[in-house]
């Protein structure tokens, strides 16, 4: 495909690559309205529910930064083709299993295909669209979907589960996936680093052992106890790993993450944005869709259409964002997205035992117009500080700061919740006299109670109703808890937005040479001061040329 054909189609490019993050952004959290279903289905404790959301997003996170590596080396259509091959396999599998231990190992291998695919549309977009408006518009586009999808999971979790089992949500990326590659084969261009750089396997297996392990030793610790000799010692070897990732990326020539990057402040702001954004917006929709159909009593339809309209106000506001930048700049936009994002988390954190729908559409709709006035300047950061040819590491970078937060959010978030609830629900449900068999069911999670617990045979009515009463009163009490600590970590984040990302940034793709040459990378205030210097230098060369030229005609 010729540039000229490129730019015909990039309109059609832009909807394949958004069609391809859809499709794995939305498996992030459309098994989360599934949650109660794979409770009753496939009895799984709250553990496994984390290790089902989490395997997913665990491996796709840790094999990011390779994957895009491996696509600017080898080429990104090819990357994102073969991605969408396995993911479209791995969700078959995941249809087909019969306990929570297999869904967890082939939701893992999904992460894998998704891993591939990512960094590839971003790369390809930002390869495709030349033009710094147009290409601010379709990260606009990118972003509005990888946000939207997230909130329009549990929507479409819930449509699928109305007519169909909790395997749907699994078969229907299927035909999806087969419309994409054809659709790609049309109108994605061929495209790779003009330098293909060495691989680093030894990176990427330090990377992903260091992830996997301190997520386990946070998964695990509500149940096991965080002084158990098993998860102090798994936290540490996690540490000790990722501890060696870094040494080792900046003793390399070739790394797989230049650490080098995080000197600049607006990469490492903006990634840390993007993270801890995305740290919220997972937590709480992980917490939510129990609270939404246990608590709230909503079937899996009736809890994904109530929290469209998070979807609904993040794909409207989006694509706004670079105006607002535009207007008043990065900082300012970035930061009080932030700040809006962390009033939206506080607000969730109210929601109470009963009747809670009006406080949590007000929670969701704020943060959603937070979250939406940060992905998209946050994005643009990222990918605007780092040269073309780096498109697909940088992208896989944003990338992964998305996954790790999310999968940080769940487990994190998951687990305060969890280190809550089970110690309250075991010390009232012993005092009001239930039996400890029902109260071991209880505490794997408030669907076991709910569902399990207070439905058991042999149990009278008064006892049903009070261990349905206890659990979720836990479960409620827990939430107000982990949701102000989620609160709290996202008002951080705008700190550091406040603080170090640029109030405006040139883009250091752009073109330029002469003495505008590498002004793309300073802040607009910068590169304004090194503009008028070249000025005064450039007037000093011509008064000498004529003081030369007038002596010369003297003599």
């Amino acid at each position: 495909m010729d540039e000229q054909q490129l730019q015909k189609r990039r309109w059609f490019a832009l909807a394949v690559l958004s069609g391809s993050l859809l499709v794995i952004s939305l498996d992030n959290t459309i098994l989360n309205v599934a949650i109660p279903s794979l409770v009753r289905n496939l009895n799984a404790t709250t553990s496994q529910l984390q290790w089902i959301i989490d395997g997913y997003t665990l491996v796709f996170a840790g094999l990011l930064l390779t994957a895009g590596a491996m696509g600017d080396r080898f080429g990104r259509k090819g990357a994102l083709q073969l991605g969408l091959v396995i993911f479209g396999l791995a969700s078959m599998a995941s249809g087909m299993a019969q306990s929570s231990n297999q869904l967890i190992v082939t939701r893992s291998l999904m992460g894998i295909g998704a891993a591939l695919i990512m960094p590839s549309t971003l790369s390809l977009l930002t390869n495709i669209f030349h033009d710094p408006r147009e290409r601010a518009k379709a990260i606009g586009v990118w972003a509005a979907v990888a946000g939207a999808s997230g909130a329009l999971g549990p929507v479409i979790g819930g449509l699928l589960l109305k007519w169909f089992s909790w395997h749907a949500v699994f078969f229907v990326n299927v035909p999806v996936i087969i419309v994409l590659l054809l659709a790609g084969r049309s109108f994605l261009p061929k495209s790779k680093a003009e330098i293909a750089e060495r691989l680093d396997p030894l990176g990427a297996v330090l990377s992903i052992i260091g992830f996997v392990l301190v997520l386990w030793a946070v998964i695990e610790s509500p149940t096991k106890g965080i002084t158990d000799s098993t998860v102090v010692m798994v936290f540490s070897v996690g540490v000790l790993a990722v501890a060696a990732f870094i040494i080792w990326e900046l003793r390399i020539d070739h790394p797989m993450l230049n650490m080098r990057f995080f000197k600049n402040p607006r990469f490492t702001a903006a990634n840390m944005a993007v993270t801890l954004v995305y740290f919220a917006m997972f937590g709480q929709m992980f917490v939510m869709n129990q609270y939404t159909q246990v608590v709230l009593g909503y079937s899996p339809l009736e809890a994904g259409f109530r929290m469209m309209p998070m979807s609904i106000v993040m794909i409207c506001v989006a694509p706004m964002a670079p105006r607002f930048v535009h207007r008043i700049g990065t900082k300012l936009v970035v930061g009080g997205g932030l700040v809006v994002s962390s009033i939206g988390v506080l607000i969730v954190s109210m929601v109470p035992a009963s009747n809670g729908y009006p406080v949590l559409l007000a929670g969701i709709v704020v943060l959603a117009f937070g979250m939406g006035c940060v992905m998209a300047p946050a994005t643009e950061s990222v990918m605007g500080s780092l040269p073309r040819e780096k498109a697909g590491v940088g992208s896989a970078m944003n990338d992964t700061t998305r996954q790790m937060g999310g999968a940080l959010g769940v487990a994190v978030i998951g687990s305060i919740l969890a280190a809550i609830y089970r110690p309250g629900v075991q010390s009232a449900m012993g005092a009001a006299g239930i039996p400890q068999s029902l109260i071991d069911t209880a505490k794997e999670s408030v669907g076991g109670a709910v569902l399990r617990a207070a439905n058991a045979p042999g149990i009278s009515s008064e006892t049903a109703s009070q261990i349905q009463e206890i659990a979720v009163q836990q479960y409620v009490d827990g939430i107000h808890v982990a949701m102000k600590i989620g609160a709290a970590v996202v008002l951080l984040a705008a700190f550091v937005a406040f603080k170090w990302l640029p109030a405006r940034a040139g883009d250091v793709r752009s073109e330029v040479s002469g003495p505008l040459d590498g002004l793309a990378s300073l802040t607009y205030a910068e590169a304004e001061g090194a503009l008028e210097d070249d000025q005064l230098d450039l007037e000093a060369e011509l008064a000498a040329e004529r003081d030369a030229d007038t002596d010369q005609v003297l003599s």
